[in-house]
């Protein structure tokens, strides 16, 4: 794996690329988004860019605007048009020269859930997705909150979500908040794209995972994978059991990148 920068509007994002293994000429590669406190380390710990590799498919770990180094070194906002950056971040990963720019897809965890497939709807060269936990309705999320039903992901949760969406206050907040929803995205997709969530979800309820797979009409093969005790994985992201999420996200690339369906090493 390499740490890499890029330019994006007068500042840099900063990225973790882990190549594909034993793969001759270009290969496919998936864009891995973080949610609201992780970092792009924190993704390659997850072991995806790991299952990935070894299926073939390179991985690039994005610290994307209101995460990681984007946030606390260069004061990069949160912001609901997530298109802005996904763009440039697909260009970036496009121009590798050992990269096949035809098939590269995209996922995310937590508000990953939401980035990523807004991503995916607006920027059609994207060839797959996935999400790692449904997001599909993040402004109702915070309205449930201040309600105080669902965990809150981090300690002093409104001063954290204030400072990463650069709000002067909780009015403010919520107003950018009220951009966060996936109602009239979701239909744009027209590649495949696959919903997972786990059914004991504290933080996102289940039927977030619902609404976002009952809009993916225009997906050319679209699929949903609730988590169940049955296998593991039923907290948000997979909390309890990492290796469900990871090995399903990883073969469903497999499938529709063209991969290798087992993975190798």
């Amino acid at each position: 794996m390499s740490r890499f920068e890029f330019p994006y509007e007068g500042k840099v994002i900063p990225v973790i690329y882990t190549p594909a293994e034993g793969v001759e000429g270009p290969a496919p590669a998936v864009v891995y988004l973080n949610g609201l406190d992780s970092c792009k380390e924190l993704l390659y710990w997850s072991y995806l860019p790991h299952a990935l590799a070894k299926r073939g498919i390179a991985t690039l770990c994005v610290d994307q605007p209101a995460t990681g180094e984007s946030l606390r070194l260069q004061d990069l906002p949160a912001h609901f048009d997530s298109e802005a950056w996904g763009t440039p971040v697909y260009e970036w990963l496009a121009a590798r020269e050992e990269v096949d720019a035809a098939r590269i897809g995209v996922t995310g965890i937590s508000l990953g859930g939401y980035y990523a497939p807004r991503v995916c709807a607006n920027e059609p060269r994207f060839a797959s997705g996935a999400v790692w936990g449904a997001n599909h309705n993040w402004a109702e999320v915070q309205q449930k909150r201040l309600k105080r039903e669902g965990e809150n992901p981090v300690p002093d949760y409104w001063n954290h979500i204030i400072w990463v969406s650069g709000a002067k206050d909780m009015d403010d907040f919520l107003g950018k908040a009220a951009g966060f929803c996936l109602d009239g995205q979701m239909e744009k997709i027209k590649v495949p794209f696959l919903v997972t969530h786990g059914a004991n979800d504290r933080q996102i309820a289940l039927d977030h995972a619902h609404q976002s797979y009952d809009l993916l009409v225009s997906s050319a093969r679209r699929a949903l994978k609730i988590f169940t005790d049955r296998e593991g994985g039923v907290e948000h992201v997979g909390a309890d059991n990492m290796t469900c999420g990871r090995n399903f996200i990883a073969e469903w690339f497999a499938e529709t990148l063209g991969g290798r369906l087992k993975a190798e090493g």
